[in-house]
């Protein structure tokens, strides 16, 4: 399997290159810094550069992006869009690491943790950013991904 970690020199991205390695697969990582993960394959490009052709061939997309800043918490969406527009109508699988925050914890499907009122004060921006990349993401039926939301 074929798996490209856009955003690999950040944490996630150099736990999932190192992961996927491990397992075998053909791991190739993208950046917009020089290479700081483990990836034996690389490529130096910023996430909003990326085309269509730097994914084709993937069998998976792993979208590890992550924004602390106020102002970059915008760019979850901006970026998640633009990797669904790349994969839009292929056959190659978007997954994206997200957040505990935004895991529903009521039958309904109302009320999610970030909504709960232990939920720490400085993770809500964060998770809010997070859970409208998902709002978005849920109303795309051209791309074939899967969310990925940590225990909280």
């Amino acid at each position: 399997m074929k798996v490209a970690v856009v955003c690999s020199n950040g944490k996630v991205g150099k736990l999932v290159v190192k992961e996927a390695q491990a397992a075998g697969l053909k791991v190739t990582g993208f950046a917009r810094e020089e290479n700081k993960s483990e990836a034996k394959n690389f490529v130096q490009k910023d996430l909003f550069a990326l085309t269509k052709a730097d994914l084709e061939g993937f069998d998976l997309v792993v979208d590890a992006f992550g924004a602390w800043a106020e102002v970059d918490l915008p760019n979850h969406s901006k970026s998640l869009a633009h990797l669904c527009d790349l994969l839009s109508g292929t056959e190659t699988r978007l997954v994206i690491v997200g957040g505990a925050g935004s895991l529903y914890v009521n039958k309904e499907h109302t009320v999610q943790v970030m909504d709960g009122p232990d939920f720490p004060d400085i993770f809500k921006p964060l998770a809010s950013a997070q859970g409208k990349a998902l709002e978005n993401l849920r109303k795309r039926d051209d791309v074939k991904w899967t969310f990925i939301s940590p225990a909280g």
